[in-house]
C-alpha cells in the first residue's frame, strides 16, 4: 500500500465527514450514526473523486488510486476501468498501470489488483492487449531482447510475474504465447506458468491452443503430483481447447480431482 497515497484519499474523505472508525467501519458526516464497510464507502465515493472538479485528470486518477490503496476494495478498480476505458486509450492512463504494478509486487495482497486484471481487463477483447503489455507482456520482451529474462526471477519483480501469470487464462494465445515461451526458460516460474496454462484452460473465456500448449507443458520442471498435471496433459493430447467447448472431457480423464 502506498501511505502517502492512502493518507491523501483518507484527507478527501474526510472533508466530506466520512471518517474511519474501525477496521472495516466508516462513519459519515451526514448520517454520524450510521457504520458503512469499505465498499459502501468505495461505492459512494469512487465515482465522486474520479469527478472532482478541482482536480485535472491525472489528479483524479491518483485519488482513486489513494481510494484504492485506503479501502482496499475490487469496487475502486471498476470505477477507474470505468473512466479509463471511458477516455479511449488504456495505455494512456499511465498513472494507473504504474499503480498496478507496484501493488502487484508488493509483498501484501493484491487481491483486488489480480481479480480487476482477471475478469475486468484480461476478458474484455478490447482492452486485454494494452493491460497486459502494461502489467508484464512489454517488461518480458524488452529483457528478452536484452539477454535478461533471469531478472524475472528475483521480487519484488518475480511476485508481479507470478500473479499475472496466474491470471492470464482470458489472454489470447498469440498475445500471451511469447510471454509463456520465454518464461519456460525459467524453472522457478514453472509453477506460475502452469496455473496459467490451467486457467486457459478452464476459465471461462480461457484460451490456449493445445498443441502449443502441450508443448510448452511438457516442457516444464514440475512434480509428477502436482494437482491437475495429469489431467491437463490429457486433455490437451485429446486437443481439446477449453473446459467449456468440451465438458465431459475433464472428469472422464483419471485422477482428474
Amino acid at each position: 500500500m502506498d501511505e502517502e497515497m492512502a493518507e491523501y484519499a483518507r484527507s478527501w474523505l474526510a472533508e466530506d465527514g466520512v471518517v474511519q472508525v474501525g477496521d472495516d467501519s466508516w462513519t459519515s458526516g451526514e448520517e454520524p450514526d450510521e457504520r458503512l464497510t469499505a465498499n459502501e464507502v468505495a461505492h459512494t465515493w469512487t465515482s465522486l473523486a474520479l469527478e472532482d472538479p478541482g482536480l485535472d485528470q491525472d489528479g483524479r486518477l491518483r485519488l482513486a488510486l489513494g481510494l484504492l490503496d485506503l479501502l482496499d476494495d475490487y469496487w475502486v478498480t471498476c470505477e477507474i476501468g470505468f473512466a479509463v476505458t471511458k477516455a479511449g486509450d488504456p495505455r494512456a492512463a499511465g498513472p494507473l498501470w504504474a499503480a498496478y504494478r507496484r501493488r502487484l509486487e508488493a509483498p501484501s495482497s493484491a487481491e483486488p489488483i489480480t481479480y480487476s486484471l482477471w475478469v475486468d481487463w484480461f476478458e474484455d477483447r478490447d482492452t486485454v492487449a494494452a493491460a497486459f503489455g502494461e502489467v508484464l507482456g512489454d517488461e518480458v520482451e524488452t529483457l528478452r531482447t536484452e539477454g535478461r529474462l533471469h531478472e524475472l526471477t528475483a521480487d519484488p519483480l518475480a511476485r508481479r510475474v507470478r500473479r499475472v501469470l496466474e491470471i492470464s487464462g482470458p489472454v489470447p494465445w498469440e498475445i500471451k504465447h511469447p510471454v509463456y515461451q520465454a518464461v519456460a526458460t525459467l524453472p522457478g516460474l514453472h509453477l506460475a506458468l502452469f496455473k496459467g496454462l490451467l486457467g486457459g484452460y478452464h476459465d471461462v473465456y480461457g484460451s490456449l491452443e493445445p498443441q502449443a500448449a502441450l508443448t510448452l507443458l511438457r516442457r516444464l520442471d514440475l512434480p509428477e503430483d502436482t494437482p491437475h498435471l495429469a489431467p491437463l496433459l490429457m486433455v490437451l493430447e485429446m486437443g481439446h481447447r477449453n473446459h467449456y467447448r468440451s465438458p465431459d472431457a475433464w472428469p472422464a480423464t483419471p485422477k482428474s480431482g
